[in-house]
């Protein structure tokens, strides 16, 4: 199965998403297994993309309507 259909080109590469990075405890840096430290947006040849790490927008809020909206 071709890989852009399943994961969308708005992704941009970064080692907070990637197999081999771990997030630090206060979030400010990523521990990676074959860079070492670095920064959360960061990437380097060894970037593979794990989509499990990476925690979706929150959605748009829902607009609120009135009674009078839906009479004619």
């Amino acid at each position: 199965m071709n890989r852009l259909r399943l994961f969308s080109k708005e992704i941009s590469p970064a080692c907070q998403y990637c197999k081999y990075g771990f997030i630090t405890r206060d979030g400010k840096s990523v521990l990676c297994e074959k860079k070492g430290v670095a920064d959360p947006f960061d990437r380097c040849r060894k970037y593979q993309y794990a989509p499990l790490k990476r925690i979706p927008r929150r959605p748009n809020a829902l607009l609120t309507f009135d009674k009078s909206d839906f009479e004619l």
